[in-house]
């Protein structure tokens, strides 16, 4: 067989996370200084940053120490991107296909991204960000810092952007197969409450136009009827909210309360994650866990994030075959 001629680069776009207890507060720096996260000019914007950072960097590293001092999302995400590759070559695009990583908050950063991308020489990109459900502080941020750093990095190929896929049916699919394993093995006739929590937002970037508060909604109910299960009890809720400021609503730790106020137990779902991370593996599964504890609520039960289940990343190799050659009609992103 002849080796293809055409390349096709694929750019998983993600949040990234300290990889050692020294990288937690530049972590925390390069994320609160993001004109998406903190909207000020500078010299302000820097000058909250180093001030938010400072600040919370002792609580972030206790928050990373159970987690053996560093984030698991970036090696989640290289297992992501390996079986993606395969995924893709398996549709038979008639490209070379390399799958990197642009973290935007740690390394790999979009800078040193587009430089190997460059050295590649691809003759199309897709930019895939692992958000399903776009934000102006997720997709749109990674989008902005990848076009200036593929600027720079002499980057020409031809490029397609996914901006959301809330309701695309292998990721809906995935959620839907894990959900029922774990609604499968509970005990007949208990009550119980399947409660999807995604991260949350300021009231005012949702008021602004943000989609993302009804893009999660359409992906819960989505998920729903995937499942099937006639009379089925949920709700969506938001959670890791900090600061002063108003947060879309309703709070997770509310929705833990009432479930323990209705003697109902809950199987939380992470409705906007694809890979864990901290507000997984310890605000899920170690604060809100004990939380229910304390609120009476009489089973809590955590499902995994989709990672590498093969209905997702199926939908998502989908998804950029789909874009191969499309020319960029953003919605969302300026």
């Amino acid at each position: 067989m002849a080796p293809l001629s055409k390349r096709l680069a694929v750019v998983l776009f993600n949040l990234g996370g300290p990889d050692s207890p020294a990288a937690v507060k530049p972590f925390l720096f390069n994320l609160f200084n993001d004109p998406a996260i903190i909207r000020l000019p500078q010299p302000f914007r820097y000058l909250v940053a180093k001030l938010i950072s400072g600040r919370r960097a002792a609580a972030a590293a206790e928050i990373y120490a159970r987690l053996g001092g560093r984030s698991p999302i970036l090696p989640l995400t290289e297992q992501q991107a390996e079986a993606l590759a395969q995924a893709i070559d398996g549709l038979d695009p008639g490209y070379e296909t390399r799958v990197f990583i642009a973290m935007r908050y740690w390394h790999p950063r979009a800078a040193e991204t587009a430089q190997a991308v460059a050295a590649f020489a691809p003759d199309e990109v897709v930019l895939l960000p692992l958000y399903p459900q776009f934000s102006t502080t997720t997709t749109a941020s990674s989008v902005k810092e990848w076009r200036a750093a593929a600027a720079k990095a002499g980057l020409t190929a031809r490029t397609a952007t996914i901006e959301d896929y809330p309701t695309e049916p292998g990721w809906i699919q995935a959620q839907a197969l894990l959900i029922s394993g774990v609604l499968d093995r509970l005990p007949a006739g208990g009550r119980y409450r399947v409660l999807f929590s995604a991260h949350g937002l300021p009231q005012k970037v949702v008021d602004a136009g943000d989609p993302y508060q009804a893009q999660v909604q359409e992906t819960a109910e989505a998920v729903v009827r995937a499942l099937n299960r006639p009379g089925l009890d949920w709700r969506v809720s938001y959670q890791s909210r900090v600061g002063p400021l108003e947060w879309i609503k309703p709070y997770t730790e509310d929705e833990i309360r009432r479930a323990g106020a209705e003697n109902t137990g809950l199987i939380v779902v992470p409705i906007a994650f694809v890979s864990e991370h901290s507000e997984t593996l310890v605000e899920l599964d170690i604060e809100y866990r004990e939380l229910a504890g304390h609120s009476g609520v009489p089973d809590y039960h955590r499902v995994p994030a989709v990672g590498t289940e093969p209905a997702f990343i199926a939908g998502l190799a989908r998804l950029v075959v789909s874009h191969i050659g499309a020319k960029d009609e953003l919605r969302w992103i300026s």
